[in-house]
């Protein structure tokens, strides 16, 4: 019997730069130690008497309060450990994201953070606040028209021999749903301890579908515990989520972009997952800005346009469980401040030149709370 010579064996070895895995290696403990200095965003309960006789609760997430001042701070930190961790991301080579604004100002945070430059490719509409917030942090901004920030920030990708972070495709995949470090355990713990510590709904909205795909898998991932949550998504005008949720058809596109920031999409994106969400709002711009502006007389703060949004389609399901008797909470998110929009939502000019007529949305929010 002819004898086999041991450890025979075909072998193909990646050549591996050192420095690329010390410096990932040295990037991840940054981005984690980031991380434990941060505190939880808070829960606010609004206080809205109709709302709570009629056995309703209604709460806001504040994402605002993270270090890069928005909701997308959490998906920047997922996206830049997952191409870290996928030897994507490497020393001294740009990052590149298409943004609306707040997930280029939080990629912008921990571009810095860990030493790389970073790119923004953004639509010509992003308010002049987001513009200087990126590049206060160091990243430089390409603008372009809104349906070729993809095709750019490719292109700029290729040409700098950066990498393309793609949150587009990537939110849905990049954040750990089942852990414990996602906005949906996070929510979810706070609720624990209030009357009604399973919500009926949670709305959100969508830009990229991160967070509500995170929700809609964490809520079937808890039944025991969450069986009778619903999750609501809220879409803006020009936007194909809602009627791709009611239609199926992938193909759907815009010719121009959602005037609300950060929220809605003039194509399907890969993040967006229909079948984890139960129903889906579409919201009039002008009803957005209208509870935008309601809601500073609330709170004494200012929020942007996307929590108008989302207030407005929980108002709308809290509505819904008066007619029909039902009890119980509702919960959404404050997703940035209102201080960047300054020069245009909280800008009567602005909103006059652009036909936005908030009075009679005013009249009939502030109706609402009084008789509800």
């Amino acid at each position: 019997m002819q004898k086999l010579e041991p450890w025979i064996a075909e072998i193909s070895e990646q050549s591996l730069d050192l420095s690329d895995k010390a410096f990932a290696s040295e990037a991840v403990r940054r981005i984690e130690a980031d991380y434990a200095r941060s505190a939880d965003t808070h829960l606010i309960k609004l206080e809205l008497p109709c709302l709570a006789a009629a056995g309703i609760d209604l709460y806001l997430k504040d994402e605002s309060t993270h270090p890069s001042g928005s909701l997308k701070h959490r998906l920047a930190r997922s996206l830049f450990l997952y191409g870290l961790c996928n030897g994507w991301v490497k020393r001294g080579k740009p990052v590149v994201e298409a943004s609306s604004g707040s997930t280029a100002i939080s990629e912008a945070y921990f571009a810095r953070l860990v030493g790389l430059p970073f790119i923004a490719v953004a639509p010509k509409s992003t308010a002049r606040a987001k513009i200087e917030a990126i590049e206060f942090l160091g990243g430089r901004v390409h603008l372009t028209e809104p349906t070729e920030i993809y095709a750019d920030a490719r292109r700029i990708a290729v040409q700098t021999g950066g990498h393309y972070m793609d949150q587009f495709t990537f939110a849905e995949r990049a954040t750990d749903w089942r852990g414990n470090n996602n906005i949906a355990e996070s929510l979810f713990s706070q609720m624990r301890l209030e009357r009604h510590p399973a919500p009926a709904w949670v709305v959100v909205s969508a830009g990229t579908g991160g967070t509500s795909s995170t929700i809609g898998r964490y809520i079937r991932y808890r039944p025991a515990e969450l069986g009778g949550t619903r999750l609501c998504v809220v879409d803006p005008e020009n936007s194909v989520f809602y009627d791709y949720f009611r239609t199926g058809d992938a193909g759907l596109r815009l010719a121009c972009g959602s005037r609300i920031e950060g929220i809605g999409r003039p194509q399907v994106e890969p993040s967006f997952i229909p079948s984890v969400i139960d129903r889906m709002i579409r919201v009039p711009d002008v009803a957005s800005l209208a509870t935008m502006h309601w809601l500073e007389s609330v709170l004494a703060r200012k929020c942007g346009a996307s929590t108008g949004t989302n207030l407005y389609g929980a108002l709308m399901l809290a509505d819904e469980m008066i007619r029909k008797g039902e009890r119980g909470s509702i919960v959404t998110l404050i997703c940035d401040g209102g201080e960047r929009y300054l020069s245009t939502y909280y800008n009567p000019d602005w909103l006059a030149e652009k036909g936005f007529d908030l009075a009679p949305h005013l009249h009939a929010l502030r109706e609402f709370v009084g008789r509800c």
